[in-house]
């Protein structure tokens, strides 16, 4: 049976999973919900993840969400090209910059795309959301000023990295009038680095498979 992938458009956490099997070049069913007409919360999707949230897959009889255990699992069923790494020293890595991430930027990047994507006034809380995230990016543009965040592949902790960082760029388009005052748009220009990889993502095959409808 062809692979089922349950997700929902802007999803950051559903993307990883469609990058991942568009990478692995995995045949799938496309199941795209949609937040606004409440398809998270119908029973048919609920005996799937009683949690109500994208991402899920089915596999035949098997079902499973989490988008990290997702990418495990994708990963352990087409090995090539690995998401993980080969090397002990590979996994490593891979797996300290997906840390990286959960720990020092998912927080911060999400109090500032909320702001921008909304209408409430600039508080003392996003000025020190970007003063953090301004920090891990310069940290993440010297990690890909030569190309991937691990190697010369794309991998799990690009997967992980790409998805927030594309919707905050999104979020400066679509908030024209805020992001003069935060100083970071455009981005690619005041992060060059970090626009070449976000371009070399972009440039897979299959990416645009993989780009939330609700954007175009």
């Amino acid at each position: 049976m062809t692979l089922e992938i349950y997700w929902g458009s802007g999803s950051p956490f559903a993307w990883r999973v469609l990058l991942a099997a568009e990478l692995k070049r995995i045949a799938y069913d496309s199941k795209l919900l949609e937040f606004s007409k409440g398809d998270l919360k119908k029973p048919e999707f609920l005996a799937l993840n009683p949690r109500g949230k994208v991402p899920v897959i089915r596999d035949g009889d098997f079902v499973l969400a989490e988008s990290m255990a997702i990418l495990a699992y994708l990963d352990r069923k087409v090995p090539d090209p690995p998401l993980f790494g080969r090397t002990p020293e590979e996994t490593g890595r891979i797996w300290s910059q997906i840390f990286d991430f959960e720990s020092y930027l998912r927080e911060p990047l999400a109090t500032v795309s909320r702001w921008l994507f909304g209408d409430k006034p600039r508080t003392p809380d996003v000025d020190d959301a970007r003063a953090k995230a301004v920090t891990e990016f310069d940290r993440f543009s010297e990690r890909v000023a030569r190309g991937y965040l691990v190697g010369d592949t794309p991998t799990a902790a690009d997967l992980v990295w790409f998805p927030p960082l594309r919707t905050l760029v999104r979020a400066g388009v679509r908030a024209e009038g805020r992001v003069k005052e935060l100083g970071l748009f455009p981005f690619a220009d005041v992060y060059p680095h970090i626009g070449a990889w976000m371009a070399r993502i972009e440039a897979l095959p299959g990416y645009d498979r993989t780009f939330p409808p609700h954007w175009r």
